[in-house]
């Protein structure tokens, strides 16, 4: 390897097609060049053949500017669009979480009238049943505190006539 093929290494094969290009348009622009056609007429076949050529690149410019113009359209109602769905989307979930909260919220406050009003039942009920019973309670104990006072009555009784009957 030479000096040159060390410091400047080819790097792909497309180096070597693009010489082979440049190379042939070399080529071309010396084969009409030095064609033997007079100078007005090489002048006026280079500048007919420059004329084709801008004629198709302005063409061409023109064709990549419609398509251009056409996807940029495109991608912005696809853009929009898909804007217009996300907040849709996005709005229905906040109406579907906020009616959600509403109902959990007055779901919660008929449970809890529900709960104070059954404690309040059956405490209205226990208070019943304690007072129901403590009427019992105190029926039967006067009941036999009457038994116990006649008992004793009973009692007095027949001390009092055994006592008499001893003297």
């Amino acid at each position: 390897m030479n000096k040159a093929e060390t410091e400047y290494p080819v790097e792909s094969g497309s180096t070597f097609f693009k010489g082979v290009f440049i190379g042939g348009l070399i080529g071309a622009a010396a084969a009409l060049l030095f064609a033997p056609k007079p100078g007005r007429e090489m002048r006026s076949d280079l500048s007919e053949k420059f004329s084709t050529a801008t004629d198709k690149t302005k063409e061409v410019a023109g064709v990549v500017t419609d398509k251009t113009k056409s996807i940029a359209a495109t991608v912005g109602e696809k853009a929009t669009d898909l804007a217009s769905t996300v907040s849709a989307k996005a709005s229905d979930i906040f109406t579907t979480v906020n009616d959600s909260k509403q109902q959990i919220a007055a779901t919660l406050s008929e449970t809890g009238k529900k709960i104070g009003d059954t404690v309040g039942n059956a405490s209205a009920d226990v208070a019943s049943d304690v007072k129901d019973a403590s009427k019992d309670v105190a029926e039967e104990a006067s009941a036999s505190s009457k038994d116990i006072a006649d008992t004793a009555n009973d009692a007095k009784e027949e001390v009092k006539a055994s006592y008499k009957s001893s003297y």
